[in-house]
C-alpha cells in the first residue's frame, strides 16, 4: 500500500531488506537522503535507533502498535481512511502529474562485494518491463499467487505489479516455513520462486517415500524421464504407464503445492538442468526467466507460447541483447536503469562506450532464446590457466537431498575443491539410520561414515565433468548456510567473499601439501 502511494504521488520509494543490520540500514538511509521512513516492528525501530544520525530524515512511522520516541504510529494517519469512500482529488492530481521519465524507486543491491549501490529505476523502466515480460503468460483476474520473497527484491515486487495490474490476488506469507500450509489454503495458480525454493521442494519430495513406496517413486521418475520431451512441449503424454505414474506420484507433488498451479516461474538465479529435468519428469514445467535489478528486472522469460528447455527464454521485445568477445551479455532498451544513485563513475563503468549495459553474466543467444552459463566475475581460473564455471557444478551437487548448499573453490589453485553445507535434518536422519551420533553437528560431519557419504556424492558429480573441473577435495561444514548467518543474500545467492573469509582455515587445509 505504501509503495503504491509513494509511486502514485510522484515521490521515490526505497525498499529495504528486513534482514539489514543497523549499520547497513543507516548507510542506505543516509546515502539515499530519505526524508520519511516507514518500518514495521519494534525490532526494526531499534535498528534505526542503533543506526545513528540520519540528517535528512523528517518523519518516522512504525506500523506496529506501541509508543516510539520521535515516531508516529501508523494507526494515526490511518484513522480517517475508512471515510475516504470517493476518490481523493488531491492524490488523483498528483497521479496525473507523474511522468514516465521521472525516478520511481531506488533499489539497493545486496552489497556482497562492498557498500550497496542504489539502482535508479524510472516509471517507464518499470511499466515497459511489466508490459512486455508478462506477454504470453495470460495472467488475469482468476489468478492468485503466494508472495514469500522479500518485497525489497525486484522479482517479488514485479510479481505484485503483474498480478495486481491484471486483476489477480496475492496472499502474503511472512514465514517461508509455512509455505506448505499456505499453498493448501490459498491453492495458488501462479508459483514464483528462486531456484533454492524449488530445490527444497525437490529434496522434501524425494526424502518422504521409503521402502516399497520409494520403489514406486523411482519407477515413476523413470516413466517421467521417458516422456520428458512431451511434457516440455506443454502436452500430456498418452501412455497408460504415464497416466498411472501421474495418478500415483506426480499428482501428489502438485497437491502439495495447492493442486491448482498452472504457471511455475523461477528467477533470481540459475535453476540448473538437473532440477529443471527432475520437475519435468514429475509433470511440472518450470518457466525460467532472467534479469537483474538494473533491468527492472526481466530481460527474458519462457512462456506458454515460447518455451525452450535449458534457456532463460526469449528476450522481451523492448530489449536488445548482444554478447561481447568474452561472452558477456550486454543489453540496451527501455527497461535498463537510469544509473546508480550518486555514483557517476560506478555507472560509467557498467556501460560500454556505445551505451550498452554490461550484465556481468556469460551466455549465448540463439533464435532470440537466451542461455546463461555463468557469472563473469565468479568464473574460477585454476593456476594451470583453465576456467571453471562454478554454478552448474554447485547446482548438480545441490540436487542431492543431503546437500543444502555448496561453494566451489579453485581460483588461482591447482585444482577444484568444495565446501558443502549439509541439509542438517536430512543428515541427522541418515546418521540415525547408520549408527552415527547426531547431537553434535561438528562431530557428526567429521565422522568417517559421513565423510565417505559426501565423497561418494561428489564422485558421482565428478563423473560428468571435464578433467580440469573435477573436485579433488571435499570439506563438509557443520552449519546450514542462510541469510541470517550471512552466507546467503536475501535472494539466496552465495556470498562468496563471506564464505571464503569464514572458512579460510578449512580451505587452506584442502590445499595443504
Amino acid at each position: 500500500m505504501l509503495d503504491f502511494a509513494i509511486l502514485g504521488m510522484g515521490a521515490v520509494s526505497v525498499p529495504l531488506y528486513q534482514t539489514l543490520t543497523p549499520e547497513q540500514m543507516g548507510y542506505i538511509l543516509r546515502d539515499s537522503g530519505a526524508r520519511a521512513f516507514f518500518l514495521s516492528t519494534k525490532q526494526q525501530f531499534k535498528k534505526l535507533v542503533d543506526a545513528g544520525e540520519v540528517p535528512a530524515l523528517e518523519h518516522v512511522c512504525v506500523l506496529d502498535d506501541g509508543q516510539f520516541d520521535n515516531a508516529l504510529n501508523f494507526s494515526e494517519p490511518m484513522k480517517g481512511a475508512p471515510a475516504l469512500e470517493s476518490p481523493d482529488e488531491g492524490f488523483d492530481s498528483l497521479l496525473t502529474q507523474v511522468k514516465p521519465e521521472e525516478l520511481a524507486t531506488i533499489v539497493y543491491t545486496s552489497g556482497t562485494t562492498g557498500d550497496p549501490k542504489g539502482v535508479m529505476l524510472t516509471h517507464q523502466n518499470l511499466a515497459d518491463n511489466l508490459k512486455h515480460s508478462t506477454d504470453g503468460l495470460y495472467i488475469d483476474e482468476k489468478d492468485s499467487s503466494i508472495s514469500f520473497l522479500p518485497l525489497s527484491h525486484c522479482l517479488a515486487r514485479h510479481l505484485d505489479y503483474a498480478i495486481y495490474g491484471n486483476g489477480g490476488q496475492i496472499a502474503y506469507l511472512p514465514k517461508f516455513d509455512d509455505l506448505v500450509g499456505a499453498t493448501k489454503a490459498v491453492k495458488p495458480t501462479i508459483f514464483l520462486a528462486v531456484p533454492r525454493v524449488f530445490e527444497k521442494v525437490r529434496q522434501g519430495t524425494e526424502s518422504k517415500p521409503q521402502g516399497f513406496r520409494k520403489k514406486i517413486f523411482n519407477w515413476a521418475l523413470g516413466v517421467g524421464k521417458s516422456n520428458r520431451a512431451t511434457v516440455a512441449k506443454g502436452e500430456e503424454p498418452g501412455s497408460p504407464l504415464w497416466k498411472l505414474a501421474n495418478k500415483l506420484v506426480y499428482s501428489k507433488l502438485r497437491e502439495a503445492l495447492g493442486g491448482n498451479v498452472r504457471l511455475f516461474v523461477s528467477g533470481g538465479a540459475p535453476l540448473g538442468m538437473d532440477s529443471a529435468n527432475w520437475f519435468l519428469d514429475m509433470n511440472v514445467r518450470i518457466f525460467e526467466g532472467y534479469g537483474l535489478t538494473e533491468t527492472s528486472p526481466v530481460l527474458s522469460r519462457n512462456t506458454f507460447d515460447s518455451y525452450r528447455l535449458g534457456t532463460v527464454g526469449e528476450v522481451i521485445p523492448n530489449i536488445e541483447i548482444r554478447t561481447a568477445a568474452d561472452g558477456e551479455i550486454e543489453v540496451k532498451g527501455t527497461s535498463v536503469f537510469a544509473g546508480y544513485w550518486r555514483r557517476e563513475e560506478a555507472t560509467k563503468a557498467e556501460f560500454t562506450e556505445d551505451g550498452w549495459f554490461k550484465t556481468g553474466d556469460i551466455g549465448k543467444l540463439e533464435d532470440n532464446f537466451l542461455s546463461i552459463t555463468d557469472r563473469k566475475k565468479e568464473l574460477l581460473k585454476t593456476s594451470g590457466g583453465k576456467y571453471i564455471a562454478p554454478q552448474p557444478i554447485e547446482g548438480k551437487l545441490k540436487a542431492d537431498g543431503l546437500i543444502s548448499n555448496a561453494a566451489l573453490i579453485g581460483d588461482n589453485r591447482k585444482y577444484a575443491s568444495v565446501l558443502i553445507s549439509p541439509n542438517i535434518p536430512a543428515l541427522e536422519k541418515w546418521a540415525g539410520q547408520n549408527g552415527v551420533a547426531a547431537g553434535d553437528h561438528a562431530a557428526m560431519v567429521k565422522d568417517p561414515k559421513v565423510q565417505k557419504l559426501y565423497e561418494e556424492i561428489v564422485k558421482k558429480v565428478n563423473s560428468g565433468l571435464e578433467h580440469h573441473e573435477t573436485i579433488k577435495k571435499v570439506t563438509v561444514v557443520s552449519e546450514e548456510w542462510n541469510v541470517d548467518s550471512g552466507e546467503l543474500t536475501p535472494s539466496m545467492k552465495l556470498k562468496r567473499r563471506v564464505i571464503l573469509e569464514k572458512y579460510k582455515d578449512e580451505i587452506a587445509g584442502m590445499y595443504h601439501e
